[in-house]
C-alpha cells in the first residue's frame, strides 16, 4: 500500500483570480492585493475572503466589518501590484494621488477592473495565519468585460521577469508579487516582506 503524498505543486493548479480588497479605518483608505475570493453560496449570496492576519487590513475589516471587492482585469498593470501588494497601509497612504469611486463609503478602484461587490462580514473563521470573512453581498456592479485578472496571467504576462544576472543567484522568489529571497535554504518561517505570503509561496531561482 503506497504512503499518501502531498505534492505542492498540484495546488498550483487551482485557478485563482487576482483582486484588490479596499477598506476603511475611520478617515484612512486601504487596500491590498489577495487571490482568495470566492463566492460559497447563492441562496442567500455569500462571498468568502481570506486574508494574511499580518496584513493592516485584516484588523481594519474585523474591526469595521465591512469591505469592497475590487476584480482587477487582464488590463491591470505592474504598477497597481506594487502599489497595493508591496507596502503597508499601516505606514502608507495606498491611494495618494488616486481619485477613486466609492461604494457605501468604500473607495473602488477607478480603472483596471471588470467589477466590483462590497461586502458586509457575517462570519469570521480563524485559520491561524489567516483570517477567512464569510460576507453577504450588499453591492455587486459589473463595470466592463475585460477577461478577469488570473494568478497564471499576472505571472505570464504582467510580472516582471528576473534580469539574467538574478536567475543565477541562489535563492528563492515569491509566486505571488516576485519578491526575490536571495540564500539558500529558505527558512520555514519566512515571510515575504512585500505580499505577507509564507514560504510555502515561494519557488527557486531558475
Amino acid at each position: 500500500m503506497s504512503q499518501a503524498t502531498v505534492d505542492e505543486r498540484a495546488l498550483f493548479k487551482i485557478g485563482y483570480g487576482l483582486y484588490v480588497i479596499t477598506c476603511r479605518d475611520g478617515e484612512k483608505d486601504n487596500g491590498l492585493i489577495v487571490n482568495t475570493v470566492m463566492q460559497v453560496t447563492n441562496t442567500p449570496n455569500r462571498v468568502a475572503v481570506a486574508i494574511n492576519k499580518q496584513n493592516y487590513s485584516h484588523d481594519v475589516i474585523k474591526k469595521t466589518g465591512m469591505m469592497n471587492v475590487n476584480v482587477l482585469s487582464e488590463e491591470a498593470p505592474f504598477s497597481v501590484f506594487q502599489r497595493f501588494g508591496f507596502q503597508s497601509g499601516r505606514d502608507t497612504d495606498k491611494f495618494e494621488g488616486m481619485h477613486t469611486g466609492r461604494s457605501m463609503g468604500i473607495c473602488v478602484l477607478p480603472e483596471f477592473i471588470n467589477a466590483y461587490f462590497t461586502l458586509k462580514v457575517e462570519q469570521y473563521v480563524d485559520l491561524d495565519t489567516h483570517g477567512m470573512f464569510i460576507c453577504s453581498l450588499e453591492v455587486a456592479k459589473t463595470v466592463s468585460d475585460v477577461p478577469t485578472m488570473t494568478y497564471n496571467y499576472y505571472q505570464a504576462n504582467v510580472k516582471p521577469k528576473p534580469a539574467a544576472k538574478e536567475e543565477k543567484k541562489k535563492g528563492y522568489v515569491c509566486k505571488i508579487c516576485g519578491y526575490v529571497y536571495e540564500g539558500d535554504p529558505l527558512p520555514e518561517d519566512f515571510i515575504c516582506p512585500w505580499c505577507k505570503h509564507p514560504a510555502s509561496d515561494f519557488e527557486p531561482l531558475k
